[in-house]
């Protein structure tokens, strides 16, 4: 990301690598711009004008009179990012040393926007899923770890910066004209493909989070990147995004590529991008509502968390099932008397003990989960 970064100030390079995407549609901008428009209008521009003011000098320096008015200097225009939204910008959108077309100005927004919406999002959904749907006898398995949802937090919180700064990095790639991305139907392949890009975009990022994934099980790997989020054996929905952050980013990567690679359409990439973060919260409420075949839903995830080496699809279980990963759910899970039953967690422990010594060799987490929570169940 930090070479990607580089070589966005470069406007040879932009113009050898950039255009062909352009010549693609007439799209004006991109996807986060969309974003950064709605920003700026109500909190960007005077924020940036105020910490960073435009230097004021006549439009013809040196060589106006010296009675002529000042103006700020700022070449940029204002376009609106989509056909659907138009935002005038204030006068203050003209009044910062960098206008919004800056290339470290929009760094500086989308690492934020990114930061603070993920936070915003993990603790607003993360906390409904934990108090309506999270079952609080979880708390009584073996497995729990001692002060689980606490750490959980921890991790995501400590994780979440890294994590955002390498997102900002491939959201101003995309800014900067590294994609597809398209705005109206007209601009793209058609009618027809407005419908299909959303189960193509599901297709393929299931599959290559799916080799990200198995990648990040390698021996060398896990014991660096992907540990910190296995240390959750029972995950709580606050597990979501507790992970090591280059592990969180790894795995975000196909959902960038995408539209390098193929059409997307802007509007439904904001909405694709709030789905996943939604579904990443929800694979980890320990909720399994029902024994699809086809889903990698809650129960999935689970199984994987507890026997590690299965089930590492995001969406669905084809990949899994091509690949002789996939593993059937226990059918104890879905019934309410036995899910969390003394019988059903040890038949679960057993497995999961042989393939964690396998895996991790000595195991040092500390189960149990705190009295309050213990109470609460």
């Amino acid at each position: 990301p930090f070479l990607l970064f580089l070589s966005l100030s470069s406007p040879k390079h932009r113009q050898l690598v950039v255009n062909p995407f352009r010549d693609l549609s007439s799209a004006s901008d991109l996807a986060m711009d969309i974003v950064l428009e709605v920003v700026d209008t109500f909190v960007g521009d005077r924020i940036y004008a105020s910490l960073l003011p435009a230097s004021a000098a006549p439009y013809d320096f040196p060589h106006t009179a010296a009675n002529a008015t000042a103006q700020p200097l700022s070449t940029w225009q204002y376009k609106p990012a989509t056909h659907w939204l138009h935002l005038e910008p204030s006068e203050a959108a003209y009044m910062s040393a960098w206008p919004r077309d800056n290339m470290y100005r929009q760094f500086t927004s989308l690492f934020l926007v990114t930061w603070i919406f993920g936070l915003l999002n993990y603790f607003v959904f993360a906390t409904l899923s934990y108090i309506f749907i999270f079952d609080k006898k979880t708390f009584n398995h073996p497995k729990f770890l001692k002060n689980q949802v606490w750490l959980e937090m921890k991790q995501a919180n400590k994780a979440m910066p890294i994590m955002s700064l390498c997102t900002a990095i491939t959201f101003l790639a995309e800014v900067r004209g590294f994609c597809k991305l398209y705005d109206t139907t007209e601009e793209g392949p058609g009618r027809w493909y407005d419908w299909a890009q959303f189960p193509l975009f599901i297709l393929f990022t299931d599959l290559c989070i799916y080799w990200i994934h198995r990648w990040l099980h390698l021996p060398s790997v896990y014991k660096h990147l992907h540990k910190p989020h296995h240390k959750w054996i029972m995950p709580s929905p606050y597990a979501s995004h507790a992970f090591h952050p280059l592990d969180g980013f790894a795995q975000s990567i196909p959902y960038h590529v995408y539209p390098m690679l193929f059409p997307l359409q802007k509007m439904a990439y904001v909405a694709l991008f709030m789905f996943i973060n939604f579904w990443t919260i929800l694979i980890h409420d320990g909720e399994y509502i029902t024994d699809n075949p086809i889903i990698n839903g809650s129960a999935c995830h689970t199984a994987h968390h507890l026997y590690f080496n299965y089930n590492y699809g995001q969406f669905t279980t084809l990949w899994d099932r091509l690949g002789g990963s996939y593993r059937k759910p226990d059918l104890a899970w879905f019934n309410k008397q036995t899910k969390m039953s003394e019988e059903t967690w040890k038949s679960g422990i057993k497995d999961m003990e042989k393939i964690q010594k396998e895996v991790e060799g000595d195991d040092d987490r500390q189960y149990g989960a705190s009295v309050d929570q213990k109470k609460k169940n």
